[in-house]
């Protein structure tokens, strides 16, 4: 027998039309690629949403093809997703940081249609544009600029055809199941691959990452997403927001620690999210500046672990929590958020920061085991200390790749994160390195990120990554690639007599490498193969 509730297909087009309806005034604070503000509301970015829609027909587009985006967090942006989403095309965002070929490969394989970009980018669009023979229109988010049109003559601008547009357009009511978006992965082994997202499996992410045990969102919030829109959806938050009704500020390019601090103290942002590096930029501006971050109350550190001096520094002199999360590309991406249970209130102030060190548990909607390395198939206990290959399933993780047929899930329908990990047995989750990141130095596994947080714990370094370089005897030694904060004189003995009672004898580096800087991704995660290149052979050039 069947229920008997009214069904409505979860759509992506409710949450604008929900905001929009219940949240209209609530601001949009954006900044633009001229470092200029702006500043609009729900109620008129849902209008410009269906203009633009109106325009994306107009081009003669249908429904599922791509519409590929390269632009920074602004509101334009924002309006261009929810009329590509909501008319029943697919939003592609795509990371600008890329190299050319991988963007050449990325926008051909996802045979994009229309390529929307920030001005800021024209050269790149300029460079590539011969190579994207499916390419049928490039719009440029901005107004219209005879600079941008001698460069790109067939350019068009999002600020004249969504004056040529009405505002109304009766979003389309599709099949819930329908692809609503894609990114691609950073594709550091091989070409990126396409993660397909739907319309159904992103509103439940949204109410996923809403809850009081993920990031706790609401209508009360500031919510500044310094996460690029093109890192994973900018982790689900533009849709977030439209679903409770948080007020945005969307950073534009600046991401420097100094811009950020700025953005915080003038519109009051209560919850901010990003990567670490971007953390640690925030941090020295705001001790340079001399600002106490006074309105916000958490940040969100996802995309890698989180240095316990970062965590620290954050309560202690900001009073701001920080919510350690997990997640990856696949998974859309939120795995784990860590926010403590009520018994954990009765734990000592010390007990509790080791225990936020994890990357948390998963919220309602999906679930995490550990596999044996070995064989594979075993599955191995939730003790809080036995390792094993994380895997997850759930409502918004990927069953296959775009344009693939073959599952990217294991044969009883489990995705191998890749991540080795432990589990105890209230779901927190503790991420010991990636498969590929760890080091097997005689027959036994040392982690490269317990290292890189203690490195990191040291007053006088300002970044740092562990590699495991080749070693004669021991197959695999770990090597420190570390920046020094301004003016150190810090050696390398130093450094490495800071491990010595903190890690077994046999897991300290056996050598520093101080560095001018540290490359990284276009999502600020550090680039270990890069370093594995550079690096990898340092220790076979020494004695034994």
């Amino acid at each position: 027998m069947l229920g008997r509730m009214m069904y409505q297909p979860l759509l992506i087009s409710s949450l604008i039309e929900h905001a929009a309806r219940y949240h209209g005034d609530t601001p949009i604070i954006s900044k633009n690629t001229d470092g200029s503000m702006s500043s609009t509301d729900w109620a008129a970015v849902a209008e410009n949403a269906k203009r633009f829609a109106n325009a994306l027909q107009a081009l003669g587009l249908e429904q599922s093809d791509r519409v590929a985006t390269i632009a920074w967090n602004n509101h334009r942006h924002l309006e261009s997703w929810y009329a590509i989403s909501g008319s029943g095309l697919v939003c592609h965002t795509i990371n600008p940081r890329l190299f050319p070929e991988q963007l050449i490969f990325i926008i051909n394989d996802a045979q994009d249609r229309v390529v929307i970009f920030d001005k800021t980018f024209l050269p790149l669009i300029v460079g590539v544009k011969q190579h994207l023979p499916q390419v049928e229109h490039f719009i440029c988010l901005d107004a219209p600029d005879d600079a941008v049109r001698e460069k790109l003559p067939e350019v068009q601008f999002y600020d004249d055809l969504i004056a040529a547009q009405s505002k109304t357009f009766d979003w389309p009511e599709l099949d819930e199941n329908m692809a609503s978006s894609l990114c691609y992965t950073s594709g550091t082994t091989g070409n990126p691959k396409g993660v397909l997202y739907s319309h159904r499996s992103t509103l439940l992410h949204s109410y996923g990452i809403s809850l009081p045990d993920s990031l706790n969102l609401s209508a009360k919030d500031v919510m500044l997403p310094v996460v690029p829109m093109f890192h994973v959806n900018a982790w689900g938050t533009p849709y977030a927001a439209a679903m409770v009704g948080s007020t945005l500020v969307l950073p534009g390019p600046g991401l420097d620690g100094a811009s950020l601090v700025q953005l915080i103290d003038n519109y009051k942002v209560t919850v901010a999210l990003g990567v670490p590096t971007i953390w640690q930029g925030l941090l020295a501006a705001a001790k340079q500046s001399g600002s106490t971050l006074e309105s916000m109350n958490r940040n969100v550190v996802g995309g890698s672990a989180c240095p316990p001096a970062m965590l620290k520094t954050f309560k202690e002199q900001y009073n701001c929590d920080t919510i350690h999360a997990w997640g990856m590309t696949e998974t859309s991406p939120l795995g784990s958020a860590n926010q403590l249970k009520a018994k954990h209130e009765l734990l000592s102030p010390e007990e509790k920061t080791q225990l936020r060190l994890s990357q948390g548990r998963p919220p309602f909607g999906v679930d995490l085991r550990l596999a044996s390395a070995e064989k594979g198939t075993d599955l191995l206990p939730r003790d809080g200390q036995t390792t094993g290959n994380l895997q997850i399933k759930g409502h918004w993780i990927i069953e296959r790749y775009f344009g693939k047929e073959e599952s990217a899930l294991t044969s009883d329908g489990w995705f191998d994160t890749g991540d080795i990990a432990s589990l105890n047995s209230d779901g927190f989750l503790h991420i010991s390195d990636r498969s590929k990141d760890l080091i097997k130095s005689g027959g036994e596994w040392i982690s490269s990120v317990e290292l890189e947080n203690l490195a990191m714990c040291h007053p006088e370094i300002a970044m740092a990554a562990v590699i495991a370089a080749s070693h004669p005897k021991w197959d695999e030694r770990p090597v420190v690639i570390a920046m020094k904060v301004p003016d150190s004189q810090l050696t390398e003995n130093e450094l490495l007599d800071y491990y010595a009672d903190k890690v077994a004898k046999w897991q300290i580096p056996d050598k520093v490498i101080f560095v001018d800087s540290i490359p990284l991704s276009g999502t600020g995660k550090m680039l270990k193969k890069d370093l594995r290149e550079q690096y990898g052979q340092v220790l076979m050039e020494a004695p034994v």
